[in-house]
C-alpha cells in the first residue's frame, strides 16, 4: 500500500483538521485481559497477541504496545501494515516516530502526516536520519500552503534547515518568531540580512534583534547591504571597524548619502587619532 493510498488527503492539506479521531471510530479494542498484557508482555507473548488481536487494536492499545521495550521491527511493521488502525492519523504519527520502525515503514508513513507531525520528526534525534531528512523535504514542500499563524509557531521551534527558509519568509512576524528559534544558524541569517532580494522591512526586523542584532557579522552584512533601510544604516555604521567601513563607501550601489556618511565616520576617526598622536608627541 503506498502512502498516498493511506491518507491521500493528509499530503494535500495545508492545516490540521479538528482533532475528532476517537479509538472507538477505529477498533473497538482489545479485551482488558489483553490490554494489560501490551505494555509488559515479552517479545514472542507481545508477537503473538499482535497477530491474535490486531482487528480489534484501538489507537490507546497502539500506544500501550508502542511502550512496550521489546516490542520491535516485525511487530511495528505487522501494525502499520493494518488499513483500519493506520486510517487514524495519530497512529501513523506514533509509528513513524518510533525509534524500531523499520526505515522503509517510516518512510511510507512520513508523506501522510501534517506538519505539526513532520516538525516533531525533524526535531527528534532518535529517529535515524534518513527519515528526519524526509520530513523536512515534504515540511519545506508545505510551508507556502501554511497560515500565518502555523508558520510562526514552526518558526519557534523548527529545525536548522527549515529555520532557514523561515528567515527568509516575506511575512516580518514569521522572521521575528524564527530569529528566537535557538536552532536557527548565525550563517542562515548572515546570509539572509546580505542579500539584496531581503526586503527592507525584514532587514530591520534582523538588526533589531537582540541576538543576532548584536552580532557584528550581522551588523557588518547589513551595512554593506544596499536594501537595508536607512535608519538600520545610519544606526550600525558608527559600530563597524575602520576596514569594514571602508569596505561600505566602495559598495557603488549604496545611496551617495549611507557613503557620504560612512566617510564622515572615517575622517573623524582620522582626526581623532591624528590628534592623539600630536598629543603623545607633545607629551615626550
Amino acid at each position: 500500500m503506498t502512502a498516498s493510498s493511506q491518507r491521500p488527503e493528509a499530503a494535500a492539506g495545508d492545516s490540521d483538521p479538528p482533532r475528532r479521531e476517537h479509538s472507538r471510530r477505529r477498533g473497538a479494542g482489545v479485551p482488558p485481559e489483553v490490554a494489560a498484557r501490551l505494555r509488559r508482555a515479552p517479545a514472542l507473548e507481545l508477537r503473538q497477541l499482535v497477530r491474535d488481536h490486531l482487528t480489534r487494536f484501538s489507537l490507546v492499545d497502539l500506544r500501550q504496545t508502542l511502550l512496550n521495550p521489546f516490542v520491535d521491527g516485525p511487530i511495528l511493521d505487522e501494525l502499520a501494515g493494518h488499513r483500519e488502525l493506520t486510517a487514524s492519523r495519530e497512529a501513523r504519527a506514533a509509528l513513524a516516530r518510533h525509534r524500531r520502525t523499520s526505515q522503509a515503514t517510516a518512510m511510507r508513513l512520513v508523506p501522510t502526516l501534517f506538519w505539526r507531525e513532520l516538525a516533531d520528526i525533524t526535531l527528534d534525534t532518535r529517529i535515524r536520519p534518513p527519515v528526519r531528512r524526509v520530513a523536512e523535504k515534504y515540511l519545506l514542500q508545505r510551508l507556502p500552503q501554511l497560515a500565518i499563524g502555523e508558520r510562526i509557531a514552526l518558526a519557534r521551534r523548527s529545525a536548522p534547515r527549515t529555520a532557514a527558509e523561515l528567515v527568509r519568509d516575506p511575512d516580518a512576524r514569521v522572521v521575528a518568531a524564527v530569529l528566537g528559534n535557538p536552532r536557527l544558524r548565525e550563517g542562515d541569517v548572515l546570509d539572509a540580512a546580505a542579500s539584496r532580494e531581503t526586503p527592507a522591512r525584514l532587514l530591520d526586523v534582523i538588526a533589531r534583534d537582540p541576538r543576532f542584532g548584536r552580532r557584528y557579522g550581522v551588523r557588518v552584512a547589513l551595512c554593506r547591504n544596499p536594501s537595508a533601510p536607512f535608519r538600520v544604516l545610519f544606526d550600525l555604521l558608527p559600530t563597524l571597524r575602520h576596514g569594514d567601513l571602508e569596505s561600505v563607501t566602495a559598495v557603488a550601489d549604496h545611496a551617495a548619502l549611507v557613503r557620504g556618511r560612512a566617510e564622515q565616520l572615517l575622517e573623524a576617526r582620522h582626526r581623532h587619532r591624528a590628534g592623539a598622536r600630536s598629543r603623545a608627541t607633545i607629551e615626550r
